[in-house]
């Protein structure tokens, strides 16, 4: 074949111009897709002055998750809240009814009565990847409305509930929060929902976080059917020690830390007589124990009521214990 068989095309790449326009009209077409699906959340709550605890204003975002007025947002929105209204983004307002509320999560549901709402959708939080484009939306109401774009920054991150209670599988993204995007979403290029936005540091620029989508997901299911997140409770209270080299030698522990037992509740919902004070516990339901966190993880919903066995150090030698936990009210 003669070389003048062929036909040669110029190829130019594309253009700095060109690339961000594209990138903006990714997030302008994303904004246009679920704008009308984040509200704007009002509450009244009563606050501390020299006149006594008075009723003040606070306000929140959410975004709906269903077409007959399911609304997650963060617990922390409308907690102690007295009255809770919610703004739609055609303006109208509109009461709102409390389903339920996580504190260790940071994620409570509501209710409005309405139907035919423009609804998000849940992404997969596990098939995220760092880089990935993320847009956090909140308050659609005037010059309340803002949009911010960035990344995922990372994952697998966790960050501390008003409660104490850890809370895992946070992401970590750039894209700037304001106190007004607390409990809006944090959603990818297509428009579906990778998080709820729930904490930045005010200390530090660029580290923002969102409760993952699947965590979300799991608890809004959960207190849309039941009202609450169940949690197991063994009714001690604790603290992590380290623990002596000898100590971790002599009963062949997989950990250098334990949790210390400082006082147990009696008359609790869990049965804890075999526990005492001074206690450490190194193994609860089969797993080594290092932290307060490793063990409110394994205090979950499966062991409520059930015989559970845990080892704890007393004077220095491992002891086998049998526990019932309760259900945390």
């Amino acid at each position: 074949m003669d070389s003048n068989d062929y036909t040669f095309i110029d190829y130019a790449p594309p253009t700095d111009e060109a690339l961000l326009d594209s990138y903006s009209r990714t997030i302008t077409s994303v904004v246009g897709q679920v704008a009308e699906a984040v509200v704007h959340i009002q509450v009244h709550k009563r606050v501390a002055d020299r006149r006594g605890r008075q009723p003040g204003p606070a306000s929140g975002s959410g975004f709906i998750i269903s077409t007959d007025g399911f609304v997650v947002t963060n617990n922390h929105v409308i907690e102690q809240a007295e009255d809770i209204k919610v703004a739609l983004a055609d303006g109208r307002t509109v009461n709102a009814e409390l389903k339920g509320a996580d504190p260790s999560t940071d994620i409570a549901v509501l209710k409005i009565d309405e139907t035919g709402l423009r609804a998000l959708t849940f992404a997969d939080s596990e098939k995220l990847q760092p880089g990935q484009i993320a847009i956090a939306i909140g308050n659609p109401l005037g010059l309340q409305h803002t949009v911010t774009a960035g990344v995922v920054s990372a994952l697998g991150r966790s960050l501390r509930a008003n409660n104490g209670r850890l809370i895992d599988d946070i992401i970590q993204t750039d894209a700037s929060l304001n106190p007004g995007n607390s409990g809006g979403p944090l959603v990818n290029s297509l428009g579906q929902v990778i998080g709820v936005n729930t904490a930045t540091i005010a200390s530090a620029q660029g580290l923002c976080f969102a409760v993952s989508s699947n965590l979300a997901a799991f608890v809004a299911g959960r207190l849309i059917m039941e009202g609450r997140v169940k949690r197991a409770y063994l009714g001690i209270a604790g603290q992590v020690v380290n623990l002596t080299g000898r100590m971790v030698a002599a009963n062949r522990l997989e950990r250098e830390t334990g949790v210390y037992v400082y006082e147990v509740v009696p008359d609790q919902p869990a049965f804890n007589n075999a526990i005492r004070t001074g206690d450490i516990i190194v193994s609860f339901n089969g797993k080594s124990i290092g932290t307060v966190d490793e063990l409110h993880q394994r205090l979950n919903a499966e062991v409520i009521g059930r015989t559970v066995d845990m080892e704890v150090l007393r004077g220095g030698h491992k002891v086998a214990l049998q526990v019932i936990p309760g259900e945390m009210k």
